[in-house]
């Protein structure tokens, strides 16, 4: 069956880091609907049964969205097979915690070459596709901490937060060409985050204790208890790409509604008492 064949069916979804987490649980869902899907892990091996037994419908690649070959690659393989990309899922990355004094050089930088840079790569390398078709959705997975900057997750949140600006910035962009663009942001859900996943720079400053360091322990104590179901945020996710006018920023779980409803009606509530001396800094209106 041809690229221009399957091109006309049903929609292509391509899903960064499938191999736990959201993205199996979407690869799953998305291919019980009878659509279709690129998944990618970094050990293609670990989504290998994804794709067994679908035909063609599944192409399972090996993707290390910090390596720019892979990226390009894997790009080029998706459109050879199906033709299309209808749906991009930038799902890979992971969690690094320590208080912000005793965070680690190396581990700051892999975060970000994950979770920020290999996003806009992979991104960068699937845009074309979409604008010469005037039609796309991409999933941006960030964070609450997207959102809100909790203690022990700094370099975490800096890099979701990093994530939902850019995300803002690429919906102002290409919106206008028919290309949509929405943050997903879960709350702690019961995925491997906080498990094997998760990787932590330990608080031995007796200072942040009480602040990072609780935080940490918190984090790995709760892990397997989480609140949040995948297999319900997937489904809200295939949702929100059939719906005719998506959220720019969709947060999931009862604690990611309650922590960001409360960090912008403080932000919005400083605004308003510093509103006099903030519009105060403009040259006077002639």
């Amino acid at each position: 069956m041809s690229a221009q064949t399957l091109s006309t069916e049903t929609p292509v979804w391509f899903i960064t880091g499938c191999s736990t987490g959201f993205g199996r649980e979407l690869a799953l869902q998305v291919l019980a609907r009878g659509w279709r899907v690129v998944v990618t892990a970094r050990d293609r091996a670990r989504v290998a049964d994804l794709v067994a037994g679908v035909g063609d419908r599944a192409l399972a690649l090996a993707l290390d969205v910090t390596d720019a070959a892979q990226v390009t690659a894997a790009v080029k393989a998706a459109q050879d097979h199906f033709g299309v990309i209808d749906v991009l899922v930038n799902n890979a990355g992971y969690g690094y915690q320590s208080s912000v004094e005793e965070g680690k050089e190396e581990e700051i930088r892999a975060q970000f070459d994950a979770n920020v840079f290999g996003l806009f790569a992979i991104t960068r390398a699937v845009l074309p596709i979409m604008r010469a078709r005037r039609k796309g959705h991409i999933l941006n997975i960030t964070s609450v901490a997207g959102k809100v900057g909790f203690p022990g997750s700094g370099y975490y949140a800096a890099s979701k937060h990093a994530v939902e600006g850019w995300s803002d910035s690429l919906a102002a962009e290409v919106v206008p060409l028919g290309i949509k663009v929405t943050c997903i942001e879960p709350g702690p859900f019961r995925t491997d985050w906080a498990g094997r996943s998760l990787k932590q720079t330990p608080n031995l400053i007796a200072d942040y204790a009480d602040t990072a360091g609780v935080r940490l322990q918190g984090t790995s104590a709760g892990s397997g208890d989480q609140p949040g179901d995948p297999e319900r945020a997937a489904a809200a996710m295939i949702l929100v790409t059939e719906a005719e006018n998506p959220p720019q920023h969709l947060v999931l779980g009862a604690f990611g509604i309650d922590a960001v409803t409360k960090k912008l009606k403080d932000g919005l509530a400083q605004i308003e008492a510093w509103h006099d001396i903030s519009l105060g800094t403009d040259f006077p209106k002639v």
